[in-house]
């Protein structure tokens, strides 16, 4: 993603909340609108770490505790853009969000 907006010479701020961290109202804000479940990354290594009896009782409040504990439970990259948030990175995708008028 980096590189594409780069090479695009596109202005960004990058936010590495796996390393920087995150806070609730933040989470919150994202999880409003995207939801919990697009949010949480079910392909992670920390995800499929999990138990079998902690995946099956996830709800909205113990999966926002999950991804403030451990922020790479949170797909990625997750782009705010003109007031909108996406998750994850196609190129044409954000060829679109971004050349658009």
């Amino acid at each position: 993603m980096k590189k594409w907006l780069e090479a695009e010479n596109i202005e960004y701020t990058f936010h590495d909340y796996r390393v920087d961290g995150l806070d609730r109202a933040q989470l919150e804000t994202f999880e409003t609108v995207l939801g919990w479940e697009a949010m949480l990354n079910k392909r992670g290594t920390t995800y499929r770490q999990l138990t079998d009896e902690q995946k099956n009782s996830l709800n909205r409040d113990n999966a926002l505790a999950l991804m403030l504990e451990q922020p790479a439970m949170i797909k990625r990259p997750l782009l705010v853009h003109n007031n909108a948030y996406y998750l994850g990175f196609k190129p044409a995708q954000y060829q679109e969000i971004f050349h658009q008028q």
